[in-house]
C-alpha cells in the first residue's frame, strides 16, 4: 500500500506553507460580517474555496479543503496545483449553545481509500480542548483518529484548540494552550496544528519564550494556525514559533480574510492574497535554512 509522509506537504526545504480553506459556517460568518448579500448560500462559500484553491495553490506546500462545501468541486475541477498536497478534513462540526461548532466527532462520512485515490495525503482532525472535560474521551478520538489514518497510509495532523470551560468563567487562553499540548502532544500524530501564544502580540521576547514552552511540550512537528491573529502580525508569528521550535504554518484567515466579500475575487485572490502566501513561504524557508 502506498504511504504518504510529511514530505508529501512540505516544501523543498522541508518546511511547511500550508493554507486552509475548511473554514465552514466560520467563514459563512465572515462573508455575512463583511457585507455579502443575505442569506450567504453555500454556493458563495464553495466558489470562494474553488477560487482560493485555483488561485493560492501554486504557491502552498499543501492546501486542507473540507467535504461540506468544497472537497468534490475541488477535485472534479482539478483545482489544485500538482506541486501541493490535498489535506482533507475528517471532523464533523457539531453546533449548539449559540456557537458553530460547540463539540466535534470523527466524520464517518470520510472514506480514507477515496480520498486517497482522489490524490489525499492527509486527514486533519480538530479537537476542541476543554479543562473541565474529559482527557481519556479525547485521547481515544485521537487514537482512533490516527489509526484511521496510518492503516490507510495517510498523514495525521490534530488541531487541538482551547475553549474555555463548560462551568464556571474563569479560562486562561495561554495556559491551556500549554496544556492541551502537554496532553496530545504526544498522541501518535504526524503533526500538531497550534493556536499561537498570545494571539502572536506582544514583544519579539515574550512570543519567543510562550512559544519555547510550547515546543517543549509538542513530541512531534508543530506548525501554527492564524486565526485570532492579526494579519499583519501573522509573518512575524510564523517566525518566532520556527525559531522556538516549529516547522511552518497551515493557515487560512491571514491569507484570504481579508478579500473575502470584496468584488472580482478571483483578481483579489491573485493581487492580495497570493502576495501574502508567497511571503510566508519564503519566510518558512529562510527559517528551515537557518536549522
Amino acid at each position: 500500500m502506498n504511504s504518504y509522509s510529511l514530505k508529501d506537504i512540505t516544501r523543498p526545504s522541508g518546511g511547511f506553507a500550508m493554507l486552509a480553506v475548511d473554514q465552514r459556517e466560520a467563514m459563512r460568518l465572515m462573508f455575512a460580517a463583511a457585507g455579502a448579500p443575505q442569506p450567504v448560500t453555500d454556493q458563495v462559500l464553495t466558489d470562494f474555496k474553488v477560487n482560493a484553491a485555483k488561485t493560492l495553490s501554486p504557491y502552498a506546500s499543501a492546501i486542507l479543503v473540507d467535504q461540506q462545501f468544497c472537497y468534490r468541486q475541488v477535485v472534479e475541477q482539478q483545482a489544485i496545483a500538482p506541486s501541493c498536497g490535498l489535506i482533507v478534513a475528517a471532523d464533523a462540526f457539531i453546533p449548539g449553545n449559540g456557537i458553530p461548532v460547540d463539540s466535534v466527532a470523527i466524520d464517518k462520512r470520510v472514506d480514507p481509500q477515496a480520498v486517497k485515490r482522489d490524490g489525499a495525503k492527509a486527514l486533519k482532525l480538530l479537537v476542541l480542548w476543554r479543562s473541565d472535560e474529559d482527557a481519556d474521551a479525547r485521547l481515544e478520538m485521537v487514537r482512533e483518529f490516527n489509526q484511521l489514518c496510518h492503516t490507510n497510509g495517510l498523514v495525521s495532523i490534530i488541531e487541538p484548540v482551547v475553549r474555555p470551560p463548560r462551568q464556571g468563567d474563569t479560562f486562561d487562553r495561554e495556559q491551556a494552550i500549554i496544556d492541551a499540548a502537554r496532553e496530545l502532544g504526544d498522541s501518535g500524530a504526524d503533526l500538531y496544528k497550534v493556536e499561537m501564544p498570545l494571539y502572536g502580540k506582544g514583544t519579539q521576547s515574550a512570543l519567543l519564550s510562550a512559544a519555547q514552552k510550547l515546543n517543549d511540550n509538542i513530541a512531534m512537528p508543530w506548525v501554527i494556525l492564524s486565526s485570532g491573529i492579526d494579519e499583519k502580525l501573522f509573518p512575524r508569528a510564523v517566525r518566532v514559533a520556527m525559531a522556538a521550535g516549529a516547522s511552518g504554518f497551515l493557515a487560512g484567515r491571514a491569507v484570504w480574510s481579508s478579500v473575502v466579500g470584496l468584488p472580482d475575487t478571483d483578481l483579489m485572490l491573485r493581487d492580495v492574497s497570493a502576495p501574502k502566501l508567497q511571503r510566508l513561504g519564503e519566510i518558512v524557508d529562510e527559517m528551515m535554512a537557518k536549522r
